[in-house]
């Protein structure tokens, strides 16, 4: 299977050289198969969004190459969409100009446009709420804008970065079904950061777990279950048991408490 994401020997290092300089990244390396579904895990300050920025285009690292479908990742481009934890979201754009906001900035603006957002946004639940603003819609209800941009410009990698951890319990759970849904559906590489061991075992076909601080993968795991998911099955369990015999003592390793993993 065709790579979509290629990592090599990254490293990365905020701030000058010397006592005040922070090592996000250490001659990391990560692949990524096209259709996959990555998620990717470790403690805070791990250097996962520092990656996540990378592939995205918004960080250049120090050293190594990162190529998304086989082209070095140089700027941020329309193949790439991204949903971060904040609903990064024009507050003063309705939810459909957000959309075509976004098809022309990526230059997928055509006559047919119109049509696809109307066509994307009933996909998303949200079709009634076109005109409305992101003040009056829901946290989860943002995320699905943010989603419907990327679907509207059709970019063939999401990147999403704990898209649903401000969500409340039930909402989070509703929109990672439906993240499943849109995924087997469109079958779109998606690589998503989540500090929730569940959320990457129901979610992923893969999970990656980084070090602390500098960030290295310590753990790459297949998640070898039937879809949909149950959260109370014996072998849902058994991977939860082996991440988090990895994820503790990686933490207390690097001086982070246990219990300041969600």
């Amino acid at each position: 299977m065709a790579k979509i994401i290629e990592v090599r020997d990254i490293s990365k290092c905020f701030g000058a050289a010397g006592e005040g300089s922070v090592v996000a990244l250490d001659s990391l390396t990560l692949e990524m198969d096209e259709g996959e579904f990555l998620a990717v895990m470790g403690p805070s300050g791990c250097g996962k969004s520092t990656l996540l920025n990378i592939i995205a285009g918004f960080e250049a690292a120090d050293s190594g190459v990162c190529k998304v479908a086989n082209r070095p990742v140089s700027a941020a481009g329309p193949d790439r969409g991204v949903v971060f934890q904040e609903y990064a979201l024009f507050p003063w754009m309705t939810v459909e100009r957000n959309v075509s906001f976004a098809m022309q900035a990526a230059g997928k603006w055509d006559a047919e446009a119109p049509a696809r957002i109307t066509k994307t946004l009933t996909d998303m639940g949200l079709v009634q709420f076109r005109q409305a603003f992101p003040k009056a819609l829901s946290g989860g209800m943002c995320q699905r804008v943010a989603i419907a941009r990327i679907l509207a410009i059709d970019a063939p990698v999401m990147l999403m970065d704990e898209p649903y951890g401000a969500l409340d319990a039930l909402t989070r759970a509703s929109l990672q079904e439906e993240l499943v849904a849109l995924w087997q559906k469109t079958r779109k590489s998606i690589f998503f950061v989540t500090h929730s061991v569940e959320e990457a075992i129901y979610l992923a076909d893969r999970v990656v777990i980084m070090t602390p601080r500098p960030g290295r993968i310590v753990l790459d795991l297949p998640i070898d279950l039937p879809r949909p998911r149950d959260v109370t099955q014996v072998q849902f369990n058994e991977y939860k048991r082996q991440i988090l015999g990895v994820i503790h003592p990686s933490m207390r390793a690097g001086g982070h408490s246990a219990g300041s993993q969600s």
